[in-house]
């Protein structure tokens, strides 16, 4: 039997499709949207990095990935962020509370946080932040080990959420960058901002440099116990990537590559990936989307600190 049909029955009975009901919508500037969608099915099984495959209009077949930003199981709800780019999210983004969508999921193997590493450190960049909210209020529900997130995210457009100045002191974060997420404040989760758009309060540059500054910043013994989650832009995966060698962190990143099917079957959104075996080709939808950042992107240093608890 190929790989790929063994492959794609792990995923049998994961993989939902149901009507959802759209519940709320929110705009925000830059034309951001916040949907919440009634989708039992789905936010029963769904997991920080995974995501659903959408139907936006009857008039669009192509279906779109979009990450899941929250889910609620006991009243089955998912919140999905998007930001409108082409005709197929420009349809959804016209959808009304009531309105009933196709929904595919969910898809995908999401970030598995180490027990070793409870100091996780969580870098979103523009809709790449989705996944990073969803693993901060997880690890903030969880009582198996002291976690401890800290979530940095990056825009250079309005973030989708009003930002306020954080009620949570983070020892080692550069002077006046204080501004955050309402939502994970109310967690108890630290949040920071960067951009190079002048916002109040954010830090001014990359995100990944905020991450660089936190970290020099540790002492040797807090630097041991952190692990880095990332998703986001490629050119900021790779980014963290090098910050991650930098510091010999063990790193995970979603990543986002163009899908049709997105169950496995078109195998259109394959990446190379370095395995134990050798290089391989792995598909985003369904070995993915997050992989080892060691293992997708090169580089001379071959420093490998992936925990094995």
């Amino acid at each position: 039997m190929s790989a790929a049909p063994a492959a794609g029955k792990a995923h049998r009975g994961t993989i939902h499709l149901e009507d959802g009901r759209v519940l709320a919508r929110q705009e925000f500037a830059g034309e951001q949207f916040v949907l919440r969608i009634e989708a039992a099915k789905c936010a029963a099984r769904a997991t920080p990095g995974s995501f659903v495959h959408l139907a936006c209009d009857a008039d669009i077949p192509m279906r779109r990935p979009l990450s899941i930003m929250r889910a609620d199981p006991r009243a089955g709800w998912i919140d999905i962020l998007f930001k409108v780019i082409g005709t197929g999210l420009a349809a959804l983004a016209e959808r009304k509370v009531g309105d009933t969508l196709s929904v595919l999921g969910p898809i995908g193997h999401g970030f598995e946080p180490h027990p070793a590493r409870p100091l996780t450190l969580l870098i979103g960049g523009g809709v790449g932040i989705p996944p990073m909210v969803f693993l901060a209020e997880r690890l903030a529900a969880r009582t198996d080990v002291k976690w401890q997130p800290l979530v940095l995210m990056g825009s250079e457009i309005p973030f989708p959420f009003d930002t306020r100045p954080s009620t949570i002191l983070v020892p080692g974060m550069p002077d006046g960058v204080i501004a955050a997420m309402p939502l994970l404040d109310g967690l108890s989760v630290p949040s920071r901002l960067a951009s190079k758009s002048g916002f109040p309060g954010c830090y001014d540059g990359f995100v990944t440099e905020l991450a660089d500054a936190w970290l020099r910043a540790l002492p040797a013994q807090r630097l041991a116990e952190v692990e880095i989650f990332a998703c986001g832009p490629t050119l900021m995966l790779e980014a963290t990537a090098r910050l991650a060698r930098k510091y010999e962190l063990p790193c995970q990143v979603s990543l986002e590559e163009f899908m049709a099917c997105a169950v496995g079957g078109c195998a259109g959104c394959t990446v190379p990936v370095r395995t134990d075996e050798g290089p391989a080709m792995k598909r985003v939808c369904v070995d993915g989307p997050v992989f080892d950042a060691y293992a997708v992107f090169s580089a001379s240093d071959r420093t490998d600190p992936r925990p094995t608890g």
